[in-house]
């Protein structure tokens, strides 16, 4: 009893799928037995594994056996048909049912390695889609500056709604932190002016204009601009991946939830200490961008310090130093709006909060540049 269990054990599962050899049709002969179907895929693997063909150059297959076929099985008998014909074996599948035959022919079809590329858009398309891209981008931002606009209103009327803390906090890291690479670039281009304005003033003995070239140009134009473009790649950048990381986050879902206006939390602080910061930072870039253009002339020319100092009230009007200082909280405005709106604009991953940060600093100095360009017609037109 025992024995005969022993050798039941060894017998062969009579649905597996097998590909055995029949010297009895022929040398070349194999028959297919079992069930050749998706239910037997990891027996059919391993058949297909461990297929080699006979020695004969003439293999025929005889299929008449197979108790049940569907694609999985056409595509390992395909597969091992050509391998067969790799190796130099000509192989007739016979006894086939009709009704299988499209099976095999569905395995054999070879599938594309290249899929059709995508049609490029034309000009016209790409034109109309950058359009409505930035349609879509200037609308929404009208439509952001209208709410920042109101929420600020409210909380300006009822200033005990400022969150104090969160003002001071950013006027930490937006002012107190940009200091010094502010009076760093500031001093350096003050130096720069000087230098070149030195060198083409000394030619007609006009040193002393060297006190105007530096001290309106610095007061006037350079001082808030500068001080504004650098405020805008490390502050406004600042800002954008701040808010697009707590998007990303959902974060300011959790906000909303809390029944809290991101608006009131995120942006106003942000925009309140901006306003403060950028008009003192660009003071203190035209003092030591003044101070960098003095010492150099002191340097290259008969002009002192103490008569620089001495001509500059004279040719840097009480006007000036307004029209350069009023300059800076529309600046600030701009640079904390566009910040705070290309950050609620990030979804999905963090590629997209890099993504919006390149947007956002290239946003806030073309605008930057544009209105300092409006400022300069206007206080022309005016006289100032």
């Amino acid at each position: 009893m025992e024995t005969r269990n022993a050798a039941n054990m060894n017998l062969p599962n009579p649905g597996t799928p097998r590909l055995e050899s029949a010297p009895a049709e022929g040398p070349g002969a194999m028959r297919l037995v079992g069930h050749w179907t998706v239910r037997e895929s990891a027996a059919l693997e391993a058949l297909l594994s461990h297929a080699r063909p006979p020695s004969s150059r003439e293999v025929r297959i005889d299929a008449a056996s197979l108790e049940a076929f569907d694609t999985a099985g056409a595509l390992v008998l395909a597969r091992i048909r050509d391998r067969f014909a790799r190796e130099g074996c000509s192989v007739k599948i016979v006894g086939l049912p009709p009704e299988r035959v499209p099976l095999l022919k569905i395995a054999s079809t070879p599938i594309p390695v290249t899929l059709p590329s995508a049609r490029r858009p034309g000009p016209l398309e790409r034109l109309t889609r950058l359009s409505a891209d930035w349609t879509e981008q200037a609308f929404g931002f009208l439509s952001f500056v209208g709410e920042v606009f109101l929420a600020s209103l409210q909380q300006l009327v009822r200033p005990r709604r400022i969150r104090w803390a969160f003002v001071i906090s950013n006027i930490q890291t937006s002012g107190v932190g940009a200091i010094p690479i502010i009076g760093l670039l500031s001093f350096l281009i003050g130096i720069v002016i000087a230098y070149q304005g030195a060198v083409q003033l000394h030619r007609y003995g006009a040193d002393v204009f060297i006190v105007d070239l530096v001290g309106l140009s610095m007061v006037r134009e350079l001082a808030p601009l500068m001080t504004a473009i650098i405020v805008a790649g490390r502050t406004g950048s600042s800002f954008t991946a701040q808010i697009g990381t707590m998007r990303v986050t959902e974060e300011v879902d959790a906000l909303k939830v809390l029944g809290m206006n991101p608006i009131d939390v995120l942006v106003l602080p942000k925009l309140f200490a901006l306003i403060v910061v950028l008009p003192l930072l660009t003071a203190f870039a035209a003092a030591v961008g003044v101070l960098g253009g003095a010492i150099m002339t002191a340097s290259m020319t008969p002009i002192g310090p103490s008569f620089f100092l001495s001509q500059f009230p004279r040719v840097v009007l009480p006007v000036s130093y307004f029209v350069g200082v009023g300059k800076a909280p529309i600046f600030a405005a701009v640079i904390a709006t566009v910040g705070c709106y290309q950050g609620f604009r990030a979804s999905g991953s963090a590629e997209s909060v890099g993504a919006q940060t390149t947007v956002s600093v290239v946003q806030s100095i073309f605008l930057i540049i544009v209105l300092d360009a409006l400022f300069s017609i206007v206080f022309s037109v005016v006289g100032i």
